[in-house]
């Protein structure tokens, strides 16, 4: 999932958090019990906001920042390796 691919509302959480797993920390942060639901590959960011009642845009921008903070340290995304082999 490239990183404009996730914006979409209709993004299913399963391939979100398979993809940046430092948006998972933003679903904990808000009490989501999201994170290892089984209906978690049939969810959208959209069907979690409206169940937990929160405002998609800054949902959203959390989940924007979490995995641009990921970036910035170099987090290896499940696949990838970590820079210079570290993860070895």
């Amino acid at each position: 999932m490239s990183k404009a691919s996730w914006k979409n509302p209709d993004a299913t959480l399963d391939a979100l958090m398979r993809d940046w797993p430092a948006t998972i920390e933003v679903f904990m942060r808000h009490k989501m019990l999201c994170v290892g639901c089984l209906v978690n590959p049939f969810h959208t960011i959209d069907d979690a906001c409206t169940e937990y009642r929160l405002d998609l845009d800054d949902f959203i921008a959390e989940l924007d920042a979490a995995i641009a903070a990921s970036i910035e340290t170099g987090a290896p995304r499940p696949g990838k390796s970590a820079p210079g082999g570290a993860d070895r």
